[in-house]
C-alpha cells in the first residue's frame, strides 16, 4: 500500500517508528509536511498538492497534526478525505478531541466518568465558580493548552481566586476541575486503536510536580488495566470517533474518569514503557481498514 504520514518533522520519534514499521511490512511510506500541502478545491478533481505536484494514488493516511497546526491540518486531511483516501483518524474526529470543552460535553453525554468540571470565560462569581466544583484545592486549565502548559493546581481558595482572575485578565476560556487527591499525581495512558486498547502505561509526575507529562520530566511504566478502565478508555475513544488515540484516565474513589482524549498520541513513552511495537499495531489497522473500506464518521456532534 502506498501510504502517507502527516507530520511536520520526519525525525519525530512518532513519524519515524511509523515509516519503519510501514516499511517492515512491506507499504510504500512516504511523510509529507501538511504545512507545505496546497489544496485545489473542486468536484471534478480535487488534489492535494505537495512541492508542484499532486499527490495521487495513496491508499491510505496517517494524521500527526499538532495542536497549535489543528485548523490547517484538519483541512488538509478534510480534503483526502474527499478524494476518497483513508484516514487513521478522520478530520472531524480530530477537531472533536482537540476542543477541550467539546470534548468534555461529548464524553458526559455519553455517560464517560469525568472530574466534576466548571467553565466560563468573564464570570464575576470566581467563588461561585469554585464551589461548583466542590472548592479548593482545584486544577484549572487554559483551554487551549499542550502537554501541562497552561495547568495549574491551586491549592487553596485564596489562590484559586487569583489564579482564575489572572487567566480572565489573558480574555482566556477557563476549565476548573476537582483535584483527584487519590491518584496521587498519577495517570493512566491507555493506547487505543481499532477499538481495542493496545497498550498501557502508568504516568507519575516528577518530584513536587502534580502533572504527570512526560515532556515535564514524568515517569513511566507498563500496567495491567481493570476490565472498567478498558472499557472506559474504548468508549471514550469511540465517543470522539477516533480510530487512534490516547486516552488519559485518572484512578478516582468512584472509578476512572477521563482527562484527556489525545488524536495524535506519541509513541516514544509507550512503547519504551510497554516493549510493545505499537506503530506496527497502527499500521496493520490502517492497511486492514483501508482495504475493506471503512465506514464514515457519522457522530453528529
Amino acid at each position: 500500500m502506498k501510504i502517507a504520514i502527516l507530520s511536520q518533522d520526519a525525525s519525530l520519534y512518532s513519524t519515524r517508528r511509523l515509516k519503519e514499521a510501514g516499511e517492515a511490512q512491506g507499504h510504500d511510506m512516504r511523510v509529507i509536511n501538511y504545512l507545505r500541502c496546497y489544496m485545489n478545491i473542486t468536484a471534478h478533481k480535487p488534489m492535494v498538492v505537495y512541492n508542484g505536484r499532486p499527490l495521487e494514488n495513496f491508499d491510505a493516511i496517517i494524521p500527526r497534526i499538532a495542536a497549535s497546526r489543528t485548523f490547517y491540518g484538519t483541512a488538509v486531511v478534510r480534503q483526502f478525505e474527499v478524494m476518497g483516501v483513508f484516514s487513521a483518524n478522520e478530520s472531524q474526529a480530530i477537531s472533536r478531541s482537540r476542543d477541550k470543552l467539546r470534548c468534555l460535553q461529548i464524553l458526559a453525554r455519553e455517560g464517560i466518568g469525568l472530574p466534576v468540571t466548571g467553565f466560563a470565560h468573564d464570570t464575576q462569581d470566581i467563588d461561585g465558580l469554585i464551589k461548583t466544583v466542590g472548592g479548593a484545592p482545584v486544577v484549572i486549565k487554559l483551554l487551549e493548552g499542550t502537554q501541562g502548559i497552561g495547568v495549574v493546581l491551586a491549592e487553596t481558595h485564596q489562590a484559586a481566586k487569583s489564579v482564575i482572575e489572572a487567566f480572565r485578565g489573558l480574555d482566556a476560556n477557563i476549565l476548573v476541575q476537582e483535584y483527584i487527591k487519590e491518584a496521587a499525581s498519577t495517570d493512566l495512558r491507555c493506547f487505543v486503536v481499532g477499538g481495542k486498547v493496545i497498550a498501557a502505561m502508568k504516568r507519575e509526575g516528577a518530584e513536587g510536580e502534580f502533572r504527570s507529562n512526560l515532556h515535564r520530566g514524568g515517569k513511566a511504566e507498563k500496567i495491567k488495566l481493570t476490565p472498567e478502565e478498558r472499557s472506559t478508555a474504548v468508549r471514550a475513544a469511540k465517543a470522539m470517533g477516533l480510530s487512534v488515540a490516547g486516552v488519559d484516565l485518572l484512578r478516582s474513589d468512584r472509578g476512572p474518569v477521563v482527562i484527556e482524549v489525545n488524536s495524535s498520541p506519541g509513541l516514544e513513552g509507550i512503547e519504551t514503557a510497554t516493549g510493545l511495537d505499537v506503530a506496527g499495531k497502527i499500521i496493520e489497522f490502517v492497511a486492514k481498514k483501508a482495504t475493506n473500506g471503512a465506514p464514515r464518521d457519522r457522530i453528529q456532534y
